[in-house]
Protein backbone atom coordinates (compact mmCIF):
# COMPACT_ATOMS: atom_id res chain seq x y z
CA UNK A 1 0.00 0.00 0.00
CA UNK A 2 2.28 2.62 0.71
CA UNK A 3 4.47 1.62 -2.28
CA UNK A 4 1.34 2.05 -4.53
CA UNK A 5 0.62 5.61 -2.83
CA UNK A 6 4.04 6.74 -2.79
CA UNK A 7 3.86 5.59 -6.97
CA UNK A 8 1.17 7.53 -7.61
CA UNK A 9 2.16 10.62 -5.64
CA UNK A 10 5.19 10.52 -8.59
CA UNK A 11 2.67 10.04 -11.13
CA UNK A 12 1.04 13.07 -10.44
CA UNK A 13 3.72 14.90 -10.21
CA UNK A 14 5.46 13.81 -13.48
CA UNK A 15 1.96 14.96 -14.99
CA UNK A 16 1.45 18.32 -12.96
CA UNK A 17 5.41 18.82 -14.82
CA UNK A 18 4.61 17.41 -18.47
CA UNK A 19 1.66 20.30 -17.80
CA UNK A 20 3.94 23.38 -17.03
CA UNK A 21 6.11 22.49 -19.61
CA UNK A 22 3.45 22.55 -22.22
CA UNK A 23 1.88 25.90 -20.93
CA UNK A 24 5.39 27.37 -21.29
CA UNK A 25 5.99 26.36 -24.67
CA UNK A 26 2.54 27.52 -25.77
CA UNK A 27 1.97 30.57 -24.33
CA UNK A 28 2.20 33.15 -26.56
CA UNK A 29 5.20 35.62 -26.54
CA UNK A 30 6.33 38.87 -27.92
CA UNK A 31 8.76 38.52 -31.23
CA UNK A 32 11.23 40.73 -32.10
CA UNK A 33 11.43 42.17 -35.81
CA UNK A 34 13.89 40.90 -37.98
CA UNK A 35 17.29 43.00 -37.76
CA UNK A 36 18.82 42.73 -41.57
CA UNK A 37 22.37 44.59 -40.52
CA UNK A 38 23.13 41.47 -38.24
CA UNK A 39 21.17 39.03 -40.44
CA UNK A 40 20.98 39.57 -44.08
CA UNK A 41 18.40 40.64 -46.43
CA UNK A 42 17.52 43.29 -49.05
CA UNK A 43 18.39 46.39 -48.07
CA UNK A 44 17.65 50.09 -50.44
CA UNK A 45 19.34 53.51 -51.10
CA UNK A 46 17.46 55.93 -53.41
CA UNK A 47 20.15 58.46 -53.65
CA UNK A 48 23.10 56.04 -55.54
CA UNK A 49 24.52 54.64 -52.32
CA UNK A 50 24.36 57.94 -49.85
CA UNK A 51 22.16 55.75 -47.80
CA UNK A 52 20.43 52.84 -47.21
CA UNK A 53 17.61 51.61 -45.39
CA UNK A 54 16.54 47.84 -44.94
CA UNK A 55 13.47 47.58 -47.54
CA UNK A 56 12.40 43.88 -45.61
CA UNK A 57 12.75 44.90 -41.79
CA UNK A 58 9.42 43.18 -40.91
CA UNK A 59 10.24 39.72 -42.50
CA UNK A 60 12.94 37.36 -41.21
CA UNK A 61 15.00 36.59 -43.88
CA UNK A 62 18.79 35.78 -43.26
CA UNK A 63 19.47 35.64 -47.01
CA UNK A 64 18.43 37.95 -50.07
CA UNK A 65 19.47 35.67 -53.26
CA UNK A 66 18.07 37.33 -56.23
CA UNK A 67 15.10 40.71 -56.59
CA UNK A 68 12.71 40.86 -60.01
CA UNK A 69 11.80 44.32 -60.12
CA UNK A 70 8.14 45.43 -62.12
CA UNK A 71 8.94 47.22 -65.38
CA UNK A 72 5.39 48.29 -65.03
CA UNK A 73 5.40 49.18 -61.10
CA UNK A 74 8.73 49.51 -59.04
CA UNK A 75 6.62 49.16 -55.97
CA UNK A 76 5.88 45.50 -56.80
CA UNK A 77 8.96 43.40 -55.65
CA UNK A 78 9.40 39.53 -56.09
CA UNK A 79 12.55 38.38 -53.86
CA UNK A 80 14.04 34.79 -53.80
CA UNK A 81 15.72 34.30 -50.63
CA UNK A 82 17.14 31.20 -48.59
CA UNK A 83 14.00 30.07 -47.45
CA UNK A 84 11.33 30.72 -50.10
CA UNK A 85 10.02 33.47 -52.24
CA UNK A 86 8.57 36.75 -50.92
CA UNK A 87 6.33 39.58 -52.85
CA UNK A 88 5.72 42.82 -52.16
CA UNK A 89 3.42 45.04 -53.52
CA UNK A 90 4.12 48.42 -51.59
CA UNK A 91 7.92 48.87 -52.20
CA UNK A 92 8.91 46.54 -49.71
CA UNK A 93 7.01 48.26 -46.35
CA UNK A 94 4.88 44.70 -46.18
CA UNK A 95 5.61 41.29 -47.49
CA UNK A 96 3.88 38.03 -48.08
CA UNK A 97 5.65 34.93 -48.87
CA UNK A 98 4.37 33.29 -51.78
CA UNK A 99 2.93 29.70 -51.72
CA UNK A 100 4.89 28.89 -48.35
CA UNK A 101 3.40 24.71 -49.42
CA UNK A 102 4.59 24.73 -52.68
CA UNK A 103 7.90 26.93 -52.70
CA UNK A 104 9.41 25.56 -50.23
CA UNK A 105 13.46 25.91 -49.32
CA UNK A 106 15.65 28.34 -51.03
CA UNK A 107 14.74 29.92 -54.25
CA UNK A 108 17.83 30.81 -56.82
CA UNK A 109 16.33 33.10 -59.57
CA UNK A 110 13.35 34.62 -59.67
CA UNK A 111 11.51 37.14 -63.03
CA UNK A 112 8.62 39.53 -64.22
CA UNK A 113 7.42 39.44 -67.56
CA UNK A 114 7.29 42.83 -69.27
CA UNK A 115 3.58 43.24 -68.51
CA UNK A 116 4.32 42.93 -64.60
CA UNK A 117 2.00 40.10 -64.18
CA UNK A 118 3.68 36.56 -65.31
CA UNK A 119 6.89 35.26 -62.92
CA UNK A 120 9.02 32.32 -62.44
CA UNK A 121 10.95 31.39 -59.63
CA UNK A 122 13.74 28.48 -59.89
CA UNK A 123 14.07 26.43 -56.33
CA UNK A 124 16.56 23.97 -55.75
CA UNK A 125 15.29 20.77 -57.57
CA UNK A 126 12.12 22.07 -59.62
CA UNK A 127 11.18 25.56 -61.48
CA UNK A 128 7.93 27.10 -61.12
CA UNK A 129 5.24 29.91 -63.01
CA UNK A 130 2.88 32.05 -62.28
CA UNK A 131 0.33 33.42 -64.60
CA UNK A 132 -1.59 35.34 -61.99
CA UNK A 133 -3.31 32.28 -61.00
CA UNK A 134 -1.37 30.47 -58.56
CA UNK A 135 2.42 28.40 -58.68
CA UNK A 136 2.81 25.38 -60.78
CA UNK A 137 5.74 23.02 -61.78
CA UNK A 138 7.19 23.45 -65.02
CA UNK A 139 9.42 21.50 -67.33
CA UNK A 140 12.61 22.87 -67.23
CA UNK A 141 16.39 21.53 -69.28
CA UNK A 142 18.21 19.02 -67.88
CA UNK A 143 20.90 19.98 -65.61
CA UNK A 144 19.16 23.82 -65.41
CA UNK A 145 18.02 23.52 -61.54
CA UNK A 146 19.12 25.94 -59.26
CA UNK A 147 19.27 28.05 -62.18
CA UNK A 148 21.96 30.70 -61.58
CA UNK A 149 19.60 33.68 -63.59
CA UNK A 150 16.82 34.82 -65.24
CA UNK A 151 16.97 37.69 -67.46
CA UNK A 152 13.64 38.23 -69.22
CA UNK A 153 13.99 40.29 -72.99
CA UNK A 154 12.22 43.48 -74.42
CA UNK A 155 10.15 41.03 -76.18
CA UNK A 156 6.74 39.95 -74.04
CA UNK A 157 7.48 36.20 -73.14
CA UNK A 158 11.13 36.02 -73.95
CA UNK A 159 13.21 35.13 -71.15
CA UNK A 160 17.29 33.72 -70.62
CA UNK A 161 18.01 30.67 -68.26
CA UNK A 162 21.22 30.91 -66.75
CA UNK A 163 21.18 27.27 -65.75
CA UNK A 164 23.42 25.27 -63.09
CA UNK A 165 24.82 24.42 -66.59
CA UNK A 166 23.71 25.47 -69.75
CA UNK A 167 22.71 28.36 -71.23
CA UNK A 168 18.78 28.70 -72.66
CA UNK A 169 15.93 30.97 -74.10
CA UNK A 170 12.53 30.29 -74.48
CA UNK A 171 10.12 32.58 -76.55
CA UNK A 172 6.81 31.25 -74.34
CA UNK A 173 7.61 32.08 -71.16
CA UNK A 174 9.33 28.89 -70.38
CA UNK A 175 6.84 26.69 -72.13
CA UNK A 176 9.67 25.28 -74.31
CA UNK A 177 13.22 26.05 -74.35
CA UNK A 178 15.85 26.39 -76.81
CA UNK A 179 19.59 25.46 -75.76
CA UNK A 180 21.62 29.33 -76.11
CA UNK A 181 25.09 28.25 -75.35
CA UNK A 182 26.73 27.33 -78.95
CA UNK A 183 29.91 28.82 -79.35
CA UNK A 184 30.24 29.22 -75.37
CA UNK A 185 33.28 27.25 -73.37
CA UNK A 186 31.73 24.58 -71.94
CA UNK A 187 31.23 26.47 -68.43
CA UNK A 188 28.67 27.66 -65.85
CA UNK A 189 27.35 31.50 -67.51
CA UNK A 190 28.28 33.55 -64.45
CA UNK A 191 26.40 36.55 -65.20
CA UNK A 192 23.68 37.69 -67.61
CA UNK A 193 22.49 41.11 -69.21
CA UNK A 194 20.03 42.28 -71.44
CA UNK A 195 20.63 45.17 -73.40
CA UNK A 196 19.28 47.34 -76.44
CA UNK A 197 21.97 48.21 -78.70
CA UNK A 198 20.38 48.65 -80.98
CA UNK A 199 18.71 45.41 -81.16
CA UNK A 200 18.67 42.94 -78.33
CA UNK A 201 21.86 42.59 -77.30
CA UNK A 202 22.54 39.48 -74.76
CA UNK A 203 25.52 39.52 -72.47
CA UNK A 204 27.01 36.98 -70.41
CA UNK A 205 30.02 36.21 -68.69
CA UNK A 206 31.56 32.30 -69.10
CA UNK A 207 34.95 30.89 -67.88
CA UNK A 208 35.80 34.24 -66.89
CA UNK A 209 35.49 36.20 -70.17
CA UNK A 210 32.56 38.98 -71.32
CA UNK A 211 30.81 37.49 -74.95
CA UNK A 212 27.91 38.99 -76.65
CA UNK A 213 24.93 37.88 -78.99
CA UNK A 214 22.96 40.03 -80.84
CA UNK A 215 20.86 37.41 -82.57
CA UNK A 216 18.80 36.05 -80.16
CA UNK A 217 21.80 33.91 -78.21
CA UNK A 218 22.35 32.02 -81.14
CA UNK A 219 25.39 33.32 -82.29
CA UNK A 220 28.46 34.21 -79.83
CA UNK A 221 31.42 36.58 -80.14
CA UNK A 222 34.18 37.63 -77.35
CA UNK A 223 33.53 41.37 -75.76
CA UNK A 224 36.43 41.55 -73.52
CA UNK A 225 39.30 43.10 -75.59
CA UNK A 226 41.22 45.52 -73.17
CA UNK A 227 40.03 43.09 -70.51
CA UNK A 228 42.72 40.93 -68.62
CA UNK A 229 42.01 37.68 -69.72
CA UNK A 230 39.99 35.33 -67.93
CA UNK A 231 39.54 37.46 -65.11
CA UNK A 232 36.16 39.44 -65.90
CA UNK A 233 33.78 38.96 -62.59
CA UNK A 234 30.80 41.56 -63.00
CA UNK A 235 29.16 43.23 -65.85
CA UNK A 236 26.63 46.09 -66.45
CA UNK A 237 25.39 48.92 -69.38
CA UNK A 238 24.92 52.42 -67.90
CA UNK A 239 20.73 52.69 -67.78
CA UNK A 240 21.00 55.87 -69.83
CA UNK A 241 23.35 54.93 -72.37
CA UNK A 242 23.88 51.40 -72.77
CA UNK A 243 26.92 51.53 -74.97
CA UNK A 244 28.45 52.44 -72.25
CA UNK A 245 29.67 49.47 -69.83
CA UNK A 246 31.30 48.82 -67.25
CA UNK A 247 32.84 45.74 -65.95
CA UNK A 248 35.06 44.50 -62.99
CA UNK A 249 37.76 42.59 -63.68
CA UNK A 250 40.72 40.96 -61.20
CA UNK A 251 39.57 43.72 -58.72
CA UNK A 252 40.14 46.79 -61.00
CA UNK A 253 36.50 48.87 -62.82
CA UNK A 254 36.91 49.23 -66.66
CA UNK A 255 34.72 51.56 -68.90
CA UNK A 256 33.80 50.92 -72.30
CA UNK A 257 32.16 53.58 -74.50
CA UNK A 258 31.36 51.32 -77.77
CA UNK A 259 29.30 48.56 -76.18
CA UNK A 260 31.88 46.11 -75.23
CA UNK A 261 34.29 46.71 -78.87
CA UNK A 262 37.41 48.10 -76.66
CA UNK A 263 37.73 48.28 -72.88
CA UNK A 264 40.33 50.42 -70.66
CA UNK A 265 40.98 50.50 -66.98
CA UNK A 266 39.59 52.95 -64.64
CA UNK A 267 40.66 54.53 -61.41
CA UNK A 268 42.13 52.64 -58.69
CA UNK A 269 41.76 48.90 -57.82
CA UNK A 270 39.31 48.06 -55.42
CA UNK A 271 40.44 48.46 -51.57
CA UNK A 272 40.10 44.81 -50.69
CA UNK A 273 42.46 43.34 -53.34
CA UNK A 274 41.17 39.76 -52.44
CA UNK A 275 37.40 40.89 -52.69
CA UNK A 276 35.51 39.39 -55.66
CA UNK A 277 32.71 41.50 -57.53
CA UNK A 278 29.58 39.70 -57.45
CA UNK A 279 27.48 42.55 -58.27
CA UNK A 280 27.84 45.60 -60.59
CA UNK A 281 25.43 48.62 -60.51
CA UNK A 282 26.28 52.47 -61.85
CA UNK A 283 23.85 55.19 -61.31
CA UNK A 284 24.76 58.74 -63.23
CA UNK A 285 28.94 59.09 -62.10
CA UNK A 286 28.34 56.62 -59.51
CA UNK A 287 29.36 53.16 -59.40
CA UNK A 288 28.62 50.13 -57.08
CA UNK A 289 30.34 47.21 -56.45
CA UNK A 290 29.13 44.91 -54.19
CA UNK A 291 31.33 42.23 -52.89
CA UNK A 292 31.69 39.78 -50.13
CA UNK A 293 33.30 42.59 -48.20
CA UNK A 294 30.86 44.89 -48.86
CA UNK A 295 29.38 47.32 -50.96
CA UNK A 296 32.19 49.89 -52.39
CA UNK A 297 31.23 52.81 -53.74
CA UNK A 298 33.05 55.57 -56.21
CA UNK A 299 32.19 59.07 -57.83
CA UNK A 300 34.55 59.49 -59.96
CA UNK A 301 35.45 56.38 -61.88
CA UNK A 302 36.61 54.39 -59.21
CA UNK A 303 39.54 56.87 -58.88
CA UNK A 304 38.68 57.34 -54.65
CA UNK A 305 36.47 54.45 -53.22
CA UNK A 306 34.29 54.80 -49.78
CA UNK A 307 34.46 52.26 -47.71
CA UNK A 308 31.08 50.01 -47.18
CA UNK A 309 28.19 51.74 -45.56
CA UNK A 310 28.05 51.21 -42.00
CA UNK A 311 24.23 50.74 -42.07
CA UNK A 312 25.23 47.79 -44.20
CA UNK A 313 26.17 44.07 -42.68
CA UNK A 314 29.34 44.44 -43.54
CA UNK A 315 30.53 40.54 -41.57
CA UNK A 316 28.22 39.21 -45.10
CA UNK A 317 28.41 38.80 -48.54
CA UNK A 318 26.51 41.01 -50.43
CA UNK A 319 25.35 38.57 -53.31
CA UNK A 320 23.37 41.31 -55.45
CA UNK A 321 22.95 44.78 -56.84
CA UNK A 322 19.76 45.31 -58.67
CA UNK A 323 19.09 48.74 -60.43
CA UNK A 324 15.09 49.94 -60.04
CA UNK A 325 14.50 50.64 -64.26
CA UNK A 326 12.22 53.42 -63.45
CA UNK A 327 15.50 55.47 -60.97
CA UNK A 328 18.35 54.89 -61.69
CA UNK A 329 19.64 56.05 -58.39
CA UNK A 330 17.15 53.55 -56.44
CA UNK A 331 19.54 50.49 -55.96
CA UNK A 332 18.74 47.24 -54.27
CA UNK A 333 21.45 45.28 -51.99
CA UNK A 334 21.08 41.74 -51.02
CA UNK A 335 23.05 40.06 -48.19
CA UNK A 336 23.49 36.76 -46.78
CA UNK A 337 24.36 34.70 -43.97
CA UNK A 338 25.03 31.53 -46.55
CA UNK A 339 26.97 32.47 -49.59
CA UNK A 340 25.07 31.99 -52.69
CA UNK A 341 27.40 29.79 -54.09
CA UNK A 342 27.56 27.46 -50.74
CA UNK A 343 23.25 27.35 -51.27
CA UNK A 344 23.86 26.41 -54.62
CA UNK A 345 26.45 23.64 -54.26
CA UNK A 346 23.79 22.01 -51.30
CA UNK A 347 20.73 22.10 -53.46
CA UNK A 348 23.18 20.13 -56.28
CA UNK A 349 23.65 17.76 -53.69
CA UNK A 350 20.42 17.42 -52.63
CA UNK A 351 20.70 18.37 -49.12
CA UNK A 352 18.39 20.80 -47.53
CA UNK A 353 20.21 24.42 -47.02
CA UNK A 354 18.41 25.88 -44.34
CA UNK A 355 15.32 24.84 -42.76
CA UNK A 356 12.49 27.00 -42.95
CA UNK A 357 12.64 29.57 -40.06
CA UNK A 358 8.91 30.89 -40.17
CA UNK A 359 6.21 28.50 -40.28
CA UNK A 360 1.98 29.73 -40.09
CA UNK A 361 0.38 29.52 -37.40
CA UNK A 362 -2.27 27.52 -38.41
CA UNK A 363 0.70 24.95 -38.95
CA UNK A 364 2.65 25.70 -35.98
CA UNK A 365 -0.97 25.29 -34.05
CA UNK A 366 -1.87 22.10 -35.20
CA UNK A 367 1.76 21.00 -34.24
CA UNK A 368 1.26 21.50 -30.74
CA UNK A 369 -2.04 20.24 -30.97
CA UNK A 370 -1.01 16.99 -31.93
CA UNK A 371 1.65 16.92 -29.72
CA UNK A 372 -0.60 18.07 -26.89
CA UNK A 373 -2.71 14.87 -27.33
CA UNK A 374 0.32 12.42 -27.86
CA UNK A 375 1.84 13.62 -24.62
CA UNK A 376 -1.60 12.94 -23.11
CA UNK A 377 -2.21 9.48 -24.76
CA UNK A 378 1.24 8.34 -23.51
CA UNK A 379 0.18 9.43 -19.83
CA UNK A 380 -3.22 7.66 -19.93
CA UNK A 381 -1.68 4.78 -21.05
CA UNK A 382 1.34 4.61 -18.67
CA UNK A 383 -1.52 5.46 -15.62
CA UNK A 384 -3.62 2.33 -16.98
CA UNK A 385 -0.66 -0.23 -16.89
CA UNK A 386 0.82 0.82 -13.66
CA UNK A 387 -2.85 0.24 -12.07
CA UNK A 388 -2.85 -3.53 -13.89
CA UNK A 389 0.47 -4.07 -12.19
CA UNK A 390 -1.51 -3.10 -8.60
CA UNK A 391 -4.47 -5.50 -8.75
CA UNK A 392 -4.84 -7.40 -5.32
CA UNK A 393 -3.76 -10.78 -5.22
CA UNK A 394 -5.41 -13.96 -2.95
CA UNK A 395 -4.10 -14.17 0.62
CA UNK A 396 -3.25 -17.39 2.39
CA UNK A 397 -5.99 -18.07 5.35
CA UNK A 398 -4.38 -18.95 8.91
CA UNK A 399 -4.82 -22.41 8.24
CA UNK A 400 -3.06 -22.66 4.76
CA UNK A 401 -6.16 -22.81 2.58
CA UNK A 402 -6.94 -20.98 0.07
CA UNK A 403 -9.29 -17.85 0.05
CA UNK A 404 -11.11 -15.58 -1.77
CA UNK A 405 -9.69 -12.32 -2.74
CA UNK A 406 -10.47 -9.89 -0.36
CA UNK A 407 -11.81 -6.23 -2.01
CA UNK A 408 -10.22 -3.21 -0.17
Amino acid sequence: MLDSARADREHRRRRCAVMVALGIALWPLPTFAHDPSAWGGLFRTRDAGVTWSPANAGSFVSGAIALAVSPVDPHHLLLATDSGVSRSRNGGRDWEIEAPEVLVGPAFAVALDTDGRRALVSMGSAMFRNDGDGWRAISAPGGAEPARAFVTGFVPGRVYLAGWSGLYRSNDWATSWTRASDGLPEAPVNALAVVPAPAEGVFAIVAGRLWASFDGARRWQPRDAGLPPGAVEAFTPESADPRHMWAVADGQLFHSPDGGGQWQASGRPLPERNATARGLAVSGPVILVATARGVYRSRDGGERWEPPDETLPGHLEAGLLVRDPSSPSTIYAGFAVTGQAELRRRAVEGRSALMRLRMSDNLARGIAFFAFLALGAIVVLRHRVRSSYRTPQSEPSPSGGGRAPRSR
